[in-house]
C-alpha cells in the first residue's frame, strides 16, 4: 500500500516533526531525510521507528530496523525538507546525553559554544569538530534545538557521530576544573594571545560566545583569551568559520607533535 493522501495522519505527524521544535521535543523523536543522514545515524546506534521511502527516487538498500511505508512522490515532495532529496525519510528516537558521562583523555580537546542561536551555524560546527577530531561538543545557555532538521541537514549527518553535551556554564566550569582542562576563552583584548601560540597538545576546552556580542560576562577571567589573526580591515569571523579555523589548529598541533 502506499500512501498518497496529504491529510493521512502519519504525514501530517511528520510534517508538524518538522515545523514545531515543542513537539518534536514531546514526542522525543526527530526526523531525519536523505541516504547518507540515515546510514550514519544507524552506524551510531541511533534507534529507527519508522521509514518512509518513495521508490520512484531511493534506490539504496533495505532498512533492516523500524516499519517501512510506500509513499508517492507528490506525498514525499510534501514532507522532504530539502532542496534535492533521496527518496528516505526516517523517524528515530533522541537519544539523551549526560556531560558526566564523558570521559576525557589526556589531550582531549573540547569546544564549547555558548547561545549559539542558528540551527545552521551549529551543524557547521557539528561538521568541522568532526572532520578535526574533536573530542566533544558542548553547547551552553542553548537556543537551538540539536535535532532540528536544519542542524541534520548542515552537518551531514555529523551530528550522530560526535558527543554532544548541553549543559549550563556554572556544571561545565566545574567539569572542566574537575577534569583539569585549560580553557581558552575567545575574548579579545590586551592580554589575549593568538591560536598559533596556544598549546592544544594538552588538555583544552575553547569556549566561543555569539556573533552579535560574544562570551557572557560569565567567562571574564575564567580561562586564557585567545583570538585568530586577521590581516583584513574586519575584527571578527562567522561563529562556524572561527570555530573551523581552531578546530584545525589543534590537529595541526597534535599532528606535528606526534
Amino acid at each position: 500500500m502506499i500512501i498518497e493522501s496529504f491529510q493521512n495522519e502519519k504525514i501530517k505527524n511528520i510534517t508538524k516533526l518538522l515545523t514545531d521544535n515543542r513537539f518534536r521535543k514531546k514526542s522525543e523523536v526527530f526526523v531525519i531525510e536523505g541516504r547518507q543522514e540515515n546510514e550514519r545515524a544507524q552506524k551510531f546506534s541511533f534507534e529507527a521507528t519508522e521509514f518512509y521511502i518513495c521508490e520512484d527516487i531511493y534506490d539504496g538498500p533495505q532498512p533492516d530496523q523500524g516499519k517501512i511505508y510506500r509513499v508517492s512522490n507528490k506525498v514525499y515532495e510534501k514532507i522532504a525538507y530539502r532542496g534535492s532529496s533521496e527518496g528516505i525519510i526516517g523517524i528515530y528516537k533522541v537519544k539523551e546525553s549526560n556531560l558526566n558521562e564523558f570521559v576525557p583523555k589526556e589531550n582531549s580537546t573540547v569546544i564549547i559554544v555558548e547561545g549559539v542561536e542558528k540551527p545552521g551555524n551549529l551543524g557547521a560546527i557539528l561538521r568541522s569538530c568532526e572532520a578535526f577530531g574533536i573530542d566533544a561538543l558542548i553547547v551552553t545557555d542553548t537556543k537551538v534545538d540539536f535535532y532540528n532538521p536544519n542542524v541534520i541537514r548542515s552537518s551531514v549527518g555529523c551530528l550522530f557521530g560526535m558527543q554532544v553535551f548541553q549543559s549550563e556554564n556554572e556544571s561545565l566550569i566545574e567539569f572542566l576544573h574537575q577534569h583539569q582542562f585549560n580553557i581558552y576563552t575567545t575574548i579579545m583584548d590586551e592580554t589575549s594571545e593568538n591560536i598559533y601560540v596556544r598549546n592544544f597538545n594538552q588538555k583544552s576546552a575553547i569556549v566561543f560566545g555569539t556573533e552579535h556580542s560574544g562570551l557572557s560576562d560569565f567567562w571574564t577571567n575564567k580561562g586564557k583569551n585567545t583570538l585568530i589573526p586577521m590581516a583584513g580591515s574586519i575584527d571578527s569571523l562567522n561563529l562556524s568559520n572561527a570555530v573551523a579555523i581552531t578546530c584545525y589548529e589543534t590537529l595541526r598541533q597534535k599532528s606535528e607533535g606526534n
